[in-house]
């Protein structure tokens, strides 16, 4: 077999595109003397567990394998871990581009950008509107520009897709005064949603241009409307909090819990910030975890821990169906539901449960093709077509940091 020092020659251009979630770590290297981009990376993988009890990585080809952390800082020691790893890949050979997944582009960047220091002091604004992604990205960035100043490095944000949504969508109902300083719905996942827009048109046919939701389920969730493949209105807004209850974060909140929270409990913002972020969601309900499926086999315990747990996951599927009907009443009417990223992909029961509260809309699910996690999981017989798409959001990436270069 050939290594990837045959294939790949020096002048050969590898672009390597490094993703940070909120509890995982993605790369990926892609070869961009190809054209078409190819969709398969040459060689990905990932560090996940980041800032948990547990962390493994995991490459092409290869079953994971448990990793040690630091405790302090977890991300930081992620990013050297995969840096390591990829200097050791390229076996001296160079990189063409990095490209980063930027969670906030703000209201001043909303397509790819080379980042030098100007462009990495504006984004640094904009960690704390998203804390738990924001930072890590920059982080790399920073190391990047002081070690390597002549590699290109590229932002693409996740903001960008959403950036045409209708301005109604757009707008927070506060002061006009807070709309010109830059508050308003943003909308996240968007390199996820912009990816849907390329391969469900390839899978279902005119029917994706039509009136889709789409449900990004993974650690961090939101769900878009999309009408003609553009981003029509979405859960998350100003912040990565807001919309659908997640693995470790509250969703959306009434403002007024925060303002009690602060003003009678004499919680410190900081400590709300942490309630908020780290300590809501599936994990503060349940108790228990931030995972799915570590909390499916204590649903059945005749205890306080099954009636939490219990309570969490109800919670969890309510929160996709009352925010999918919102949006399906924006579109007026729905034709496609596309589950998406790691629960979304993965999880049959989540799927299933969602599919059974949203059989009123018509929704028939086919439970076996929903099991094997078939890409098309609903029966032909319903109206509303139901499909697992894994999402590629690194390929985005790097297809919209190449056509920059």
């Amino acid at each position: 077999m050939n290594t990837l020092t045959d294939r790949y020659p020096v002048q050969s251009d590898l672009t390597l595109v490094l993703n940070c979630g909120s509890s995982s770590i993605k790369f990926a290297m892609f070869d961009g003397g190809q054209n078409p981009l190819p969709r398969t990376p040459v060689w990905n993988g990932k560090v996940q567990g980041v800032g948990r009890t547990s962390s493994t990585f995991g490459q092409t080809g290869m079953t994971p394998i448990p990793i040690t952390l630091d405790t302090e800082q977890p991300y930081h020691s992620a990013l050297t871990y995969i840096r390591e790893r990829v200097t050791e890949r390229l076996a001296g050979r160079q990189l063409h581009a990095v490209v980063h997944r930027v969670v906030h582009g703000g209201n001043k960047y909303f397509s790819p950008v080379r980042v030098d220091a100007s462009v990495l002091a504006d984004l640094k604004n904009y960690i704390p509107l998203a804390p738990l992604h924001q930072p890590f990205a920059l982080e790399a960035i920073d190391i990047l520009l002081k070690i390597r100043p002549d590699l290109p490095q590229v932002a693409c944000f996740d903001t960008a897709f959403h950036h045409d949504m209708p301005k109604i969508e757009q707008m927070l109902p506060l002061t006009h005064r807070a709309w010109d300083r830059g508050l308003r719905r943003y909308g996240f996942h968007g390199l996820s949603y912009d990816y849907l827009s390329v391969a469900l048109p390839e899978r279902l046919g005119e029917v994706a241009h039509g009136r889709v939701v789409a449900a990004h389920l993974g650690s961090g969730a939101s769900l878009c409307a999309m009408k003609n493949l553009q981003s029509v209105a979405t859960t998350m807004g100003f912040s990565a909090l807001d919309g659908l209850m997640m693995g470790t974060r509250c969703g959306a909140l009434d403002p007024g819990a925060v303002i009690y929270l602060m003003q009678i409990e004499k919680l410190s913002l900081e400590e709300v910030a942490d309630i908020l972020y780290n300590k809501s969601g599936l994990l503060g309900l349940s108790g228990v975890s931030a995972d799915p499926p570590v909390l499916f086999p204590l649903e059945q315990n005749d205890d306080e821990t099954g009636e939490r747990v219990r309570d969490a996951l109800a919670l969890y599927v309510r929160r996709i169906v009352r925010e999918t009907g919102a949006l399906a009443a924006v579109l007026g009417g729905l034709d496609v539901l596309a589950f998406t990223a790691g629960i979304g992909e993965h999880s049959a029961e989540i799927r299933k449960r969602v599919c059974r509260d949203l059989a009123w809309m018509g929704i028939e699910l086919d439970p076996d093709a929903n099991e094997q996690n078939k890409p098309i999981i609903s029966r032909p017989s319903s109206p509303i077509t139901v499909v697992v798409e894994p999402t590629n959001e690194e390929w985005i990436a790097a297809r919209q940091a190449l056509a920059l270069i």
